[in-house]
């Protein structure tokens, strides 16, 4: 027998990794399945002999077995963002850790139509979950009861009747942001949100409103990006163009890379002149010139939170909805400071 193949060149099977460990079958299966009386050591030597021959765990027949697929799916827009990317990791590695694999489908829109495309796309694979990574705007009948026929966590605020949600106050996030610019001494904040049909951008609009109006700020109005860094640079060039904005709450980090851009292309310096606070806590915001303020969200512990909270229902299909808000958290960084005296 070659390393990685069965006899006669074929795949490994089982019985060969049985036969290499030393152990039955039935110890290999049980092993392999995480189940709880197999002793550590023999686990060892069943995950060894795999490692030796390269076997792969035959998942279409576990599922004629048990009926189940082992795998999660997840919901999400066909898009960049960091933020879509790193939840999509993060549900990864846990479900990962939790003996699941992935599906992810994308949808190139936010219509219910593509929405529901995908999924219908992972019904057709029988997950036992979904992660939605997507704002339902609008729901129709038929996401009604696709969420309600399979366990669903969403993780942006939006639900279903049936739906269960694990998200970041929103709200909160942008709080935070417009009171640490006010309490630098700015007048007031002005506002570059996201697109209009993500509920993400609308809870950061109004909590940023909503400190303004409780401090008797100004509320000036709010520009429209849609996160992306062009986005933000032409709104940049409005605000850069304003003489009194010296502080500004960007809905996110990228759209904030642009901002700053168009601050320096107009001779505006950041923070002497204004002040820039983004969302997300990106990884290269920390290297942004000068780097960024802002609020971080936890993608990697949402991931986790939603593939936790899906296994639960999986496990206890009758267990009432356990929703979990999130904080987020202000990072001060240098694109902030007290504004300076007329």
């Amino acid at each position: 027998m070659r390393q990685g193949t069965g006899d006669g060149g074929r795949a490994p099977a089982m019985a060969d990794v049985a036969r290499v460990a030393g152990v039955s079958a039935q110890t290999v299966s049980r092993a392999l399945g995480g189940h709880p009386n197999v002793q550590e050591t023999t686990r060892a030597k069943v995950l060894a002999a795999v490692e030796q021959l390269g076997y792969r765990k035959n998942t279409a027949a576990g599922m004629l077995s048990s009926g189940r697929s082992r795998t999660l799916g997840v919901v999400t827009l066909q898009t960049g963002f960091f933020s879509r990317t790193a939840l999509t990791v993060g549900v990864e590695r846990a479900a990962r850790a939790a003996g699941y694999a992935v599906s992810t489908a994308a949808t190139a829109s936010l219509d219910p139509a593509a929405v529901e495309d995908a999924l219908l796309r992972l019904a057709d694979q029988r997950v036992e979950g979904v992660v939605l990574a997507v704002p339902l705007i609008r729901v129709s009948r038929r996401i009604e009861q696709l969420t309600a026929a399979v366990p669903t966590v969403a993780v942006d605020g939006s639900r279903t009747p049936d739906t269960e949600v694990v998200a970041v106050d929103q709200s909160a996030a942008a709080r935070l942001a417009t009171t640490h610019l006010l309490e630098l001494g700015h007048r007031t904040v002005w506002h570059v949100a996201g697109p209009g049909e993500w509920l993400d951008a609308a809870s950061r609009a109004q909590g940023w409103r909503d400190v303004l109006e409780a401090a008797g700020a100004d509320v000036p109005p709010a520009l429209a990006g849609d996160w992306s860094p062009a986005s933000g640079h032409r709104a940049g060039l409005i605000l850069g163009r304003i003489p009194e904005v010296t502080a500004v709450f960007v809905a996110s980090d990228e759209m904030a890379f642009g901002v700053i851009r168009a601050l320096h292309d107009l001779g505006r310096r950041v923070p002497e002149d204004v002040s820039v606070v983004g969302v997300d806590d990106i990884a290269l915001a920390a290297y942004c010139s000068p780097p960024l303020t802002t609020v971080a969200q936890p993608f990697a512990e949402m991931g986790a939170l939603a593939v936790a909270h899906l296994l639960r229902q999986v496990a206890r299909p009758a267990a009432p909805p356990a929703p979990v808000s999130v904080e987020p958290t202000l990072v001060v960084r240098s694109s902030t400071a007290a504004v300076r005296a007329s």
